[in-house]
């Protein structure tokens, strides 16, 4: 009998092998990368739902902090709820989701080209409905997954989009080291083991992060509620310090997600404040300032910001595995979830 969690762990460890493999097909993006000037783009609308929303997220920040375009999410329900008509000429729309099947994405991305849009579809499945509508489709190239909770698809989704803007943007990428990091993290046997061991499901869980740190904070709140079955707040931290602070209590377990370059001071007030009131902060990632009792998940070394992102989402995929099987139960097939979720 297989042990609690063993198709989700499989899966978290062949990310370097999905990294190598989208980095061997970096010849896809060519037909794309022009597409900013040839179709005189104004303003990207990303099309997600799930994790491929919190990809989304990412591949927002890199848009707006690399390009300078305005990025926004779209509301497939504008379409599929309230039938409106769109006006997207010089728009580019970015659908992303693993298996591309979702009728209400197929719908707002139909409709969207159908208004001038120009569609560019990310996928695990180059046959599949949303694939087929988009102008140009980009392959994640993660292969099967069967856990329930996506994991090295939404590394692909990472990794496809900062080749995307690298592609619009000439950027030179430093694949070697991706892969490699990916490589040393996913063989890391005691990489949350401290994290798990002082964690409890019977206390208030936070997930903060902030820029690129935001998309992946977002998305260990969403795999820690898929795996283990409580409910979980991601937030940026300072939407956190806006409102949600105030239900801090010295119980709550506050993890920070931190990569590596992060700029220090875009966290600063958030954790003084947090440390006012509790005791231990868990860090995700080397960009962290921790004291006394902190808990820290370590994360890569890559050269930046951005790319250090992309492989820490092995760690927070990691903690939420181990986290559920410590809890006994099975993160490969949650209760009342599907691997596929068909929206209208």
């Amino acid at each position: 009998m297989a042990s609690l969690g063993a198709v989700m762990a499989s899966e978290i460890a062949e990310t370097p092998k999905v990294f190598k493999a989208i980095f061997d097909n970096k010849a896809a993006f060519n037909s794309v990368k022009d597409v900013l000037v040839e179709e005189k783009i104004q303003s990207v609308l990303i099309l997600a739902r799930g994790t491929s929303d919190n990809a989304a997220h990412y591949l927002k920040y890199l848009i707006e902090t690399q390009i300078g375009l305005p990025v926004g999410l779209t509301s497939p329900s504008s379409v599929t709820v309230y039938g409106s008509e769109l006006k997207y000429s010089n728009t580019l729309i970015v659908a992303i989701s693993q298996s591309g099947q979702s009728p209400d994405l197929v719908k707002f991305a139909t409709a969207a080209r159908q208004a001038n849009a120009y569609v560019i579809a990310m996928t695990n499945d180059s046959d599949s409905p949303l694939a087929t509508v988009a102008h140009n489709h980009l392959p994640l190239l993660a292969g099967p997954e069967l856990a329930v909770a996506a994991t090295k698809s939404y590394n692909a989704q990472l990794l496809v989009s900062y080749l995307l803007v690298a592609a619009w943007t000439g950027k030179q990428v430093n694949g070697e080291q991706l892969i490699s990091e990916a490589t040393r993290l996913t063989g890391t046997s005691d990489l949350v083991s401290d994290a798990v061991r002082v964690a409890s499901r019977d206390k208030e869980v936070v997930i903060l992060g902030r820029g690129f740190a935001y998309p992946n904070a977002r998305e260990a709140a969403l795999k820690i509620q898929e795996t283990c079955k409580i409910s979980v707040q991601g937030l940026s931290t300072a939407d956190y310090l806006h409102g949600p602070i105030s239900a801090l209590t010295p119980e709550t377990q506050v993890f920070i997600v931190v990569p590596a370059h992060m700029p220090a001071s875009s966290i600063t007030e958030a954790t003084v404040k947090i440390r006012q009131t509790s005791s231990r902060i868990f860090w995700i990632g080397k960009g962290g300032t921790p004291e006394g009792d902190d808990i820290v998940l370590a994360g890569s070394n890559c050269d930046d910001e951005i790319t250090s992102t992309i492989v820490d989402a092995i760690v927070l995929q990691r903690f939420a595995l181990e986290f559920a099987v410590a809890s006994g139960y099975d993160p490969d097939a949650p209760v009342g979830l599907s691997k596929v979720t068909l929206t209208n």
